[in-house]
């Protein structure tokens, strides 16, 4: 808890800012940040940072930002792909954070946005995100080149989710980034078959619709992401949240197939 508390403010080293594919997801990833103040109890980040999980904010930003340009058309996911190439060279800024969780007290996700608006290439920035703080980025004139995607999932998974935003109000901001003339996704993860899960992902999917209803051109990605585990992350998840109910038994994964 103290950990998940504590914000620490670092600088990016040379060895953070070069950048690896993320397959499938975007062509390179960089880091704003490592970390989550979150409490989701099947955190993926549990198996990938080492240490207490102290989120480190990097000061470095324009340095990190100017540094993108060297791998634009390098990419092998969009940029080498004629059925995404109109995405152009993506770069994703999600993977060890949830970048707008913190941006209230980094800006860090209001200087790349616009950075990108500003970057006179065919490229795309991309974050995904389980908070709804999106007022200081409505007003950014982003020129189409970032999608915010908004991590959602059913009402019996959404209580492994502590400390974000309500699924009504994810879904909000969705239409909110939206009607912005944000490109935007929906991120339906992690899928878990809890309680009666049919029923509650039909109504998960009606409510996703809702939120968009009435908009016209909206651009619109949509992602389906099973869970999983490495044993790993199941110790120190199993450490973290003792008394959790989240399902890692592996032989009931083998027998459901």
């Amino acid at each position: 808890m103290d950990a998940k508390s504590t914000l620490a403010i670092v600088i990016s080293p040379p060895s953070k800012r070069k950048l690896q594919p993320i397959p499938p997801s975007a062509d390179w990833r960089f880091d704003l940040a490592q970390g989550c103040p979150a409490h989701c109890q099947y955190c993926y980040l549990a198996g990938s940072l080492s240490g207490p999980p102290v989120t480190r904010v990097y000061a470095n930003i324009e340095e990190i930002l100017d540094g993108l340009s060297d791998y634009v058309g390098r990419g092998h996911i969009t940029s080498a792909s004629q059925a995404r190439a109109d995405e152009g060279t993506t770069y994703e800024a999600s993977c060890y954070t949830d970048p707008l969780g913190i941006e209230h007290l980094t800006g860090s996700l209001a200087k790349a946005i616009s950075h990108f608006a500003a970057w006179q290439a065919p490229v795309q920035l991309r974050f995904t995100t389980k908070y709804d703080n999106l007022d200081s980025l409505l007003t950014i004139a982003h020129n189409n080149h970032t999608r915010i995607r908004f991590s959602v999932n059913s009402a019996p998974v959404a209580r492994f989710e502590g400390g974000t935003a309500g699924m009504p109000a994810r879904l909000d901001g969705m239409r909110r980034a939206a009607l912005a003339g944000y490109p935007v996704g929906l991120t339906i993860a992690p899928i878990m078959p809890e309680g009666n899960w049919r029923k509650a992902y039909k109504l998960l999917l009606r409510q996703a619709a809702a939120a968009l209803a009435g908009l016209v051109k909206v651009d619109l990605t949509i992602e389906l992401i099973t869970h999983r585990f490495t044993p790993k992350s199941k110790t120190v998840l199993n450490e973290w949240y003792n008394a959790s109910k989240v399902d890692m038994d592996e032989n009931v994964r083998s027998s459901a197939g």
